[in-house]
């Protein structure tokens, strides 16, 4: 691999007409710049330029070389420049996986927020929840929940918003089937649980004194990862569900669901961005991690 030093050593000697005129405009001794170019020359297994006492000319393949030299150099300045730009003004693409659920329900107003504060950010989301690799998949950053510490790694943990589960039913499920006291009564009532991964078709409920209460088996009238499917079932009068609690805000605040057991958690997670690293972290990435930090917790409030 040719050192792109050399290609603007050539260019200089040659719109210089001479070693010591470019090595003065470089800084670099006459030694040195002659001595680079015939190592050029070397690597390249042809004469470039055509050496007298007093001038330089090139020969027919230092011609060639001179204009890719000059293309070159052009597109490393271009290049530079577009870097230097992105390091100054947030701008172009920010790419980013995050869980469907999360997607769907938490982001929508935030992403707009951030587009309409930087237009000149692109965002490209991709919703979906497989742990992606980041680094292999080209992603800037990874938006995830997870009940417990996230298991240990080399990524960036940044937790964005605690985020409390809570048990729902239809008003006329409960008028029905009757509203449950404590958790021990749950037994009886059809559950609709929200399928992640290998967890157990079990409920571990919290009451605000800490203590714990396990809903074990489960025998639900349906699994689904789609949380939408999951609270058409509740909304209908099919079971109770436990889900994040911001799910179900707008179907709490418009009746069509209320909450069950008030005084227990369903179960308590978090949200947290991940990142590859911290060190040459773009601006437009920056500005997006800032803006999820201050938006999340409201997104995700229930209040």
């Amino acid at each position: 691999m040719l050192d792109l030093n050399d290609f603007r050593y050539f260019v200089e000697v040659v719109d210089r007409n001479g070693f010591s005129a470019a090595g003065r405009a470089l800084g670099i001794p006459t030694s040195t710049m002659s001595y680079r170019i015939r190592q050029l020359e070397q690597d390249l297994g042809v004469a470039l330029l055509a050496r007298s006492s007093r001038s330089v000319s090139m020969t027919e393949a230092g011609a060639e070389f001179y204009q890719h030299a000059v293309t070159m150099l052009e597109r490393a300045e271009d290049a530079e420049c577009a870097i230097k730009q992105r390091l100054s003004e947030p701008a172009g693409r920010v790419r980013y996986t995050a869980a469907i659920a999360i997607a769907r329900h938490a982001m929508p107003s935030m992403t707009v927020t951030f587009l309409d504060r930087f237009p000149k950010i692109m965002l490209e989301q991709h919703a979906d929840d497989r742990f992606a690799d980041l680094v292999t998949d080209r992603y800037d950053l990874a938006i995830r929940g997870h009940s417990g510490p996230l298991t240990s790694s080399v990524l960036i943990q940044r937790p964005l918003a605690d985020v409390p589960w809570h048990l729902f039913a239809s008003s006329g499920y409960l008028a029905e089937r009757g509203r449950p006291a404590t958790p021990g009564d749950l037994a009886g009532h059809s559950a609709l649980f929200m399928l992640r991964g290998n967890a157990e078709l079990s409920w571990n409920l919290i009451d605000e004194g800490g203590s714990n209460a396990r809903v074990s088996p489960l025998e639900p009238r349906m699994v689904a990862a789609c949380t939408t499917t999951l609270k058409a079932a509740a909304c209908a009068g099919l079971g109770v569900l436990a889900v994040p609690a911001y799910i179900c805000r707008d179907e709490v605040r418009a009746g069509a669901l209320v909450r069950v057991l008030p005084g227990w958690l369903a179960e308590s997670s978090t949200i947290t961005a991940l990142l590859p690293n911290r060190r040459g972290m773009l601006p437009a990435v920056r500005a997006f991690l800032d803006h999820l930090v201050t938006e999340f917790p409201e997104a995700v409030s229930v209040a």
